[in-house]
């Protein structure tokens, strides 16, 4: 995993995965290259992309591309998470617990990028099913969209923020 931090905004850049594709044409093996690369800000905004090209800097360089254009918000509360949530794509889900503050990021390679991305410095994490880097990443972001905040869930019910914390 490379981390690599860029001076536009201090994103996060991570590289969860490299995989070197072979397709055999009449002359022999034809070798590319494609790169899942986690971007985020650090305080709640996170994206993931897959860069196909046929060398390891250009494929990571068109997964930053896209994956900053396609960044999603997470609402934190805190270093945490707001609740417990469940993220499934594929045969993988990833459960996302929100831990006290000092508990750190416990969690794997895919969701430990995402996680560190994102800005989530408190978080109990585990994979289910298959750990395919590709899924497992995608299921964590799909978990990530899921989770709502106190603002928003008080909104839905009618409520003020105060009063749900009082019937919690």
């Amino acid at each position: 995993m490379i981390a690599v931090e860029s001076s536009q905004l201090q994103m996060i850049d991570k590289v969860v995965h490299i995989s070197r594709v072979a397709k055999v044409v009449k002359g022999g093996r034809r070798f590319s290259f494609s790169a899942i690369v986690v971007v985020g800000d650090g305080s709640g905004k996170v994206g993931y992309s897959l860069g196909k090209a046929n060398e390891v800097p250009e494929a990571i360089r068109k997964g930053m591309e896209s994956a900053k254009r396609n960044m999603v918000e997470v609402p934190l509360k805190l270093t945490t998470i707001p609740h417990e949530v469940l993220g499934k794509f594929g045969a993988s889900s990833v459960i996302l617990k929100p831990a006290s503050p000092g508990t750190g990021v416990i969690a794997g390679g895919a969701v430990r990028a995402i996680m560190e991305a994102a800005g989530i410095h408190d978080i109990l994490t585990k994979c289910v099913g298959s750990r395919n880097p590709h899924n497992v990443v995608k299921a964590t972001v799909e978990g990530l969209k899921r989770l709502r905040s106190v603002e928003k869930v008080s909104k839905t019910r009618g409520k003020n923020v105060l009063e749900e914390a009082q019937t919690s």
